[in-house]
């Protein structure tokens, strides 16, 4: 007999003033506001100058932004998007019978419902190297190694984004913890994936906030960044078991989802920089 006490069944967005807030977007912007706020204090305990914060902060939400858009549209959903480009970098939907406050007809006003965590994680490095090679203040591993916390918290917040778009599914289970998602016309719960991943993205927030602010690895360039790699991804190859197929790569390169595969790589580099940083501490 299967058992689920969890139906749900939320609301995406608030209004304020007539204008929707949709709840996903509000998690991003959690997310980077909590992060700001994390490398302003990194920045005050180490005595870095605070003129760099703000053009960090655009160059990252700018970089991980389109790396996640761009992600999710080639690693997942090119199939789709090769036939509505104007979708890719704008918050609409094809809806022959809508219209976007009278203006654009034919389409709805949906929010970014889909980013890739992965090309997230290439954005952010790309924007990076940008950004150092207008800004020297201190070394690229040592901005990576203050960026894992903000990071793995704010990928928490994303999760919590994804469970109430009830998008990123589980699979279906029989477990007592199974959630319905009645919004989707659901009546067999399943495994509340994005919170699997949201639980083990903050037990890596405080393990790393705890080696930044009790250890001397913050002062081994790319430990914390090797951690955080193994870390998150090795978090998200996990949780991959009990998710859905999202399609993707995964069709031609059988035998491990889109997200493992994705994964793998990240882990490898995570583990090369645990090498790297041990070597330099030694010598």
């Amino acid at each position: 007999m299967i058992i689920s006490q969890i139906k749900w069944s939320p609301t995406e967005y608030f209004e304020i003033f007539g204008f929707q807030i949709y709840i996903y977007s509000l998690m991003f912007i959690l997310a980077f506001l909590l992060g700001y706020n994390l490398v302003k204090s990194f920045f005050i305990k180490e005595k870095v100058d605070e003129k760099y914060l703000d053009p960090l902060l655009i160059y990252l939400v700018l970089s991980v932004f389109l790396g996640a858009r761009l992600g999710e549209v080639f690693f997942y959903q090119w199939g789709y998007y090769q036939n509505h480009l104007i979708e890719i970098l704008l918050p609409i939907q094809e809806s022959p019978n809508s219209s976007i406050l009278g203006l654009i007809d034919g389409y709805k006003f949906t929010g970014f419902r889909g980013l890739a965590s992965h090309g997230a994680a290439i954005g952010m490095t790309i924007g990076l190297l940008i950004f150092k090679r207008k800004y020297s203040f201190k070394s690229l591993l040592w901005i990576f190694d203050r960026l894992t916390i903000p990071t793995a918290i704010g990928g928490a917040f994303v999760r919590i984004g994804n469970f109430f778009n009830s998008e990123i599914l589980g699979k279906y289970t029989d477990n007592d913890w199974g959630v319905i998602f009645e919004n989707r016309g659901e009546v067999l719960p399943r495994h509340p994936a994005q919170l699997y991943e949201s639980f083990g993205y903050i037990i890596l927030f405080i393990i790393l906030y705890i080696l930044y602010h009790r250890s001397t690895i913050r002062n081994n360039e790319g430990r914390l960044f090797g951690y955080f790699l193994i870390g998150l991804f090795s978090i998200r190859f996990i949780v991959e078991f009990v998710k859905e197929s999202q399609g993707g790569i995964e069709t031609f390169l059988p035998g491990l989802s889109t997200g493992q595969w994705l994964s793998i790589p990240f882990i490898l580099i995570g583990i090369i920089f645990l090498f790297i940083s041990k070597k330099k501490a030694v010598n």
